[in-house]
């Protein structure tokens, strides 16, 4: 079995890792969750993440066949449709997008010719989905818990989990977000705990605690012994219990409501208006504040 080189971009002000794998048989490879830098005070969008992602892939000779998104996400928007402008590579995503369209199309008040179908994707991946990246096997596994549509893409021995685990010393991702289940983030954590001890594990986001370097990967059986929330094998209760407790102290993240009514468009901007600009829209008072 072939296993991919993992090239890893992180994104200090949102604290997101970024992600390109490929095939050292084929050159061939694909790109996962990568960032579209946003100044919110400014409301402009620029692209350094994903011209730093854009020159390793030339630089290194990769064919990307795949702009792959794990879920959409709440703490920055997706260079997704960007890059695949630049390199002609198609987009997917979890086929359960469309229940956070759906959801947040009535946060937001959207048209309902807004549409919730998924069809901003080229690609909508179900639960066991496989595909291949030059030699390489991807599985697609359905990873709900943190949002209704996370899902974890498996490549040979490295696993892309996304907004699920963090490292080991900082426990899990929290399941408070619309959609979002301490139950069903449980049971995917065991399906990924199932997985090889080997298996590579890279995460979504780190924020570096206590002054330490960020970091990205950790092994399954180095979560199954260090993680602060997985450690001892806790039970459903005991887990939910923790992480239910942990989650009511979060705030909401800053750019949650910039960022989804983007990345609910596959990382679109909203149509620009009669001027030509497109504007980003705040729900007054349909969140609790914290």
């Amino acid at each position: 079995m072939t296993n991919p080189i993992v090239k890893t971009f992180w994104d200090e002000p949102t604290g997101s890792w970024q992600y390109v794998f490929h095939d050292p048989e084929t050159m061939k490879g694909a790109i996962v969750d990568p960032v579209l830098d946003y100044d919110a005070n400014a409301g402009a969008t620029y692209t350094k993440n994903a011209q730093a992602i854009l020159d390793y892939v030339r630089d290194t000779g990769i064919e990307v066949e795949w702009i792959l998104d794990t879920h959409p996400h709440a703490d920055h928007f997706s260079a997704g449709p960007w890059l695949k402008e630049k390199l002609g590579a198609p987009t997917a995503i979890g086929e359960k997008v469309v229940g956070v369209q759906k959801l947040w199309q009535g946060i937001y008040n959207l048209p309902e010719a807004f549409p919730t179908d998924g069809s901003q994707w080229d690609r909508l991946w179900a639960d066991g989905d496989t595909f291949k990246v030059g030699t390489i096997d991807v599985r697609v596994i359905f990873s709900p818990g943190h949002t209704l549509a996370s899902v974890t893409y498996v490549a040979g021995d490295a696993a892309f989990v996304h907004d699920t685990l963090m490292m080991p010393d900082s426990g899990t991702s929290r399941a408070d977000f619309p959609g979002g289940s301490s139950r069903d983030l449980y049971e995917t954590i065991q399906k990924i705990l199932s997985l090889p001890d080997e298996t590579r594990v890279f995460i979504g986001h780190d924020y570096a605690p206590k002054g330490r370097e960020a970091q990205c990967e950790a092994t399954v059986g180095q979560h199954k012994a260090m993680n602060i929330h997985l450690r001892n094998a806790p039970s459903e209760a005991e887990y939910r219990e923790v992480r239910d407790a942990r989650d009511a102290t979060l705030p909401l993240p800053k750019l949650m409501l910039a960022a989804l009514q983007v990345n609910v468009r596959g990382g679109r901007l909203p149509e620009p208006e009669g001027n030509g600009r497109s504007y980003l829209k705040v729900p007054m008072n349909c969140f609790e504040p914290r």
